[in-house]
C-alpha cells in the first residue's frame, strides 16, 4: 500500500538496510570522482591522518541516498525528489569492508512545496558502521506525492 505524504508523520522513525563497502568500491569511485592518495592508495591512505584506505565523503553520500531510497521503495514511498539538503557533517572514515546501515527520523512535515501535488518531509539521517559508530550525519528535506483526494459524484 503506497504511503504518500499525508501518511507520514512527523516523530516516525525507522531504519534502512545494510550496504558492504569493499576495497574495489571505493578505488573505483575515489579514482573517477575523488583522486586523492588516501582514497587510491594502501600505502599512502596508512601515512595519512585516516590511517588506512578509506571511502570519499561523497561516496558515502551517495551510499546513504542508496540506502535511504531503497528503504523509501520498500515502504511505497513515492519520492518525488530531494529539495534540500540544509546540513551534512562526516563523523568518521568507512574503510574497507566497514558495512553501513542508517536510521532514519521524520522531524517535520510541509504542505507546500516547490512541486505540485507534493508535500515536503524534513528527515534526520544518521548512517552508522558495523559498529554502531555514526560515520555521517544529515538533514534532508524530501518531496513525497501527495494522495489525490477521492472525486465526489
Amino acid at each position: 500500500m503506497t504511503r504518500y505524504w499525508q501518511d507520514i508523520q512527523p516523530g516516525e522513525q525507522f531504519e534502512t538496510g545494510e550496504l558492504k563497502l569493499s576495497k574495489q568500491d571505493i578505488l573505483e569511485f575515489a579514482a573517477e570522482f575523488d583522486p586523492q592518495p588516501y582514497h587510491l592508495d594502501s600505502d599512502a591512505a596508512a601515512d595519512s591522518i585516516f590511517g588506512g584506505l578509506c571511502a570519499s565523503g561523497w561516496q558515502v553520500a551517495a551510499l546513504m541516498m542508496r540506502l535511504l531510497t531503497d528503504a523509501l521503495h520498500q515502504q511505497a514511498v513515492p519520492v518525488a525528489g530531494l529539495a534540500a539538503v540544509p546540513a551534512m557533517r562526516w563523523k568518521m572514515p568507512v574503510f574497507v569492508d566497514d558495512t553501513l546501515s542508517a536510521r532514519v527520523m521524520v522531524t517535520g512535515s510541509e504542505a507546500t512545496s516547490r512541486l505540485s501535488g507534493a508535500g515536503s518531509l524534513d528527515l534526520d539521517v544518521v548512517v552508522f558502521n558495523q559498529h554502531s559508530k555514526p560515520v555521517i550525519e544529515l538533514s534532508t528535506r524530501l518531496l513525497v506525492a501527495m494522495q489525490e483526494p477521492a472525486n465526489a459524484d
